[in-house]
């Protein structure tokens, strides 16, 4: 399904490729897009590629009287139709509550906790995807009375899904920022009702660290707003019992990683939740960099090694390639990430983390299995 070439659809697809960042692109696209769909409130939001989960930015709006947060909840813990995971593998990306329930929203508890106590009456919803990733989803709603999301309106949300997921995916480029100063990992104590029961000081610098977005206090004593990627990701982990991770982009540009765990006491019930935030490692982002620079593994492949300090002979005997192949694949990626020599690629791509470019190289003869996931080895 794509929507009819228009001026108005020109006009975002211009909007999407001039934002200067996630929180402009957020914001221009949804004051264009009303021009063509019409909507009462929204949600963007950026997701981890991985898993889907919610990462910074986040952009609510017109939802008051802690709507936002009721928002959350019913993502988080309860089960409905027309779920971003479904979606999030769909050949259409898109889909309207009232369409996918026949004209039945009743049957889905966000409609009965969330939309329908606030006056909305239907909800049009979109994964960002691009190249079987997403990298954002959205949420818009029309009051009750107004017509329901009709086939045209998917049309025109299908046809920004994969433009606006390329551009979020271009944001994971690494910052030339310094470094803001902050080694130790942050650590929060959620208890078994999701209220924060402790945080160290180190959380409270890298929460700053993050940009502004929606939040909520959770523990009246410790007085200290929680973005909804940190409560959403702990949430997930009090939910499942399982570990839940995210990436989040500072202001200054670089990257923290969020792991939240679920402890159990000595009866194996779940008690507390534990989330560290510490800097990412080269591991922990190498995914979105060789996405953001759109790197196919065999780009990636010669990135590590040329990190490594390895030559084009070295390089080229290690891959079982020609040294001319090499060459290629060398000025393909200079190419895609700007760059002029081997000193300015690794600069780029690496020198925003703490821990050497060459701990990350991994070698292997098999080109069919990820680079990370192979033995590292020393070339002879």
């Amino acid at each position: 399904m794509t929507a009819p070439a228009s001026p108005a659809l020109s006009g975002l697809l211009r909007e999407i490729t001039a934002a200067p960042d996630a929180h402009e692109l957020f914001e221009r696209t949804s004051t264009r897009l009303r021009r063509s769909v019409t909507f009462d409130a929204a949600v963007w939001v950026a997701t981890d590629p991985v898993n889907g989960l919610t990462t910074a930015p986040v952009r609510v709006e017109n939802l008051h009287e802690g709507g936002c947060g009721t928002y959350w909840e019913s993502e988080l813990f309860a089960e409905h139709v027309n779920l971003f995971r479904d979606l999030a593998v769909a050949p259409v990306p898109v889909a309207g509550l009232r369409a996918v329930t026949g004209d039945r929203p009743t049957l889905s508890p966000l409609y009965r906790s969330f939309m329908r106590p606030r006056g909305f009456g239907d909800e049009l919803r979109a994964v960002l995807r691009v190249d079987g990733q997403g990298w954002g989803q959205v949420s818009l709603f029309r009051e009750r009375g107004r017509q329901a999301f009709a086939a045209a309106d998917v049309a025109v949300l299908h046809a920004l899904s994969a433009p606006m997921a390329r551009r979020l995916r271009g944001f994971a480029r690494p910052a030339t920022s310094g470094s803001d100063g902050i080694h130790a990992p942050g650590l929060l104590l959620f208890g078994a009702d999701g209220a924060l029961l402790s945080v160290n000081d180190e959380a409270r610098e890298l929460l700053a660290l993050m940009p502004p977005g929606p939040s909520r206090t959770t523990a009246a004593g410790l007085e200290l707003p929680l973005p909804v990627w940190i409560l959403s990701t702990a949430g997930r982990a009090r939910l499942t019992g399982d570990s839940a991770r995210i990436r989040i982009r500072t202001l200054t540009g670089r990257w923290l990683v969020c792991h939240a765990s679920c402890l159990r006491d000595a009866n194996g019930q779940p008690s507390t939740t534990a989330l560290v935030i510490e800097h990412a490692t080269p591991s922990d982002v190498a995914a979105l960099i060789v996405a953001a620079y759109e790197l196919t593994r065999r780009e990636l492949e010669v990135t590590e090694l040329i990190a490594a300090g390895l030559s084009t002979a070295a390089i080229a005997a290690h891959l079982r390639v020609s040294a001319h192949t090499v060459r290629d694949h060398v000025k393909s990626v200079f190419d895609k990430t700007g760059v002029t020599s081997r000193g300015e690629l690794v600069a780029a791509l690496f020198t925003e983390y703490r821990q050497p470019a060459s701990e990350s190289v991994t070698c292997g003869s098999s080109t069919d299995e990820p680079a990370e996931l192979r033995r590292r080895q020393t070339p002879r």
